[in-house]
């Protein structure tokens, strides 16, 4: 790199941020790495090389972001179509098993669910054991 024509850190920071754009979006191209001289005697044609190249390469890098992001939601839509099929298959088993279950089994089954609410209680059975006439054992 030859840096005796530029001055100040800046310019020398200018010229390698260029070489290294120009050499990023090439590679991103695919191409060559363009070889432009950012000094005094730079031609205007040389800039706008450059920018054409950087915009090209923009252009790619948008394009593939766009593709990836449109597979993804192909993805996620499919995912969504699936588990949509699911709870509908599940609604309608639940509902099938609702009509085929007893009363009783409905009441024990919506007593499970709701904890909070109080379940009917047994009967309570004497803590000493009774024989078969009624007479404690």
């Amino acid at each position: 790199m030859n840096t005796e024509m530029y001055q100040t850190p800046m310019e020398v920071a200018v010229y390698q941020l260029h070489n290294f754009s120009i050499s990023f979006f090439s590679s991103l191209l695919g191409g060559d790495v363009v070889s432009v001289k950012l000094d005094n005697s730079a031609s205007g044609a040389s800039v706008v090389a450059l920018d054409n190249k950087i915009e090209q390469a923009m252009d790619l890098v948008k394009n593939h972001l766009m593709y990836a992001v449109r597979e993804e939601v192909e993805i996620l839509k499919e995912q969504i179509r699936e588990l949509v099929e699911k709870n509908s298959q599940l609604e309608r088993e639940n509902t099938l098993l609702k009509t085929l279950a007893s009363p009783e089994q409905l009441e024990k089954f919506q007593s499970r669910l709701s904890p909070e609410e109080p379940a009917p209680e047994a009967p309570e059975t004497p803590e000493t054991p009774e024989a078969p006439d009624g007479s404690a054992v």
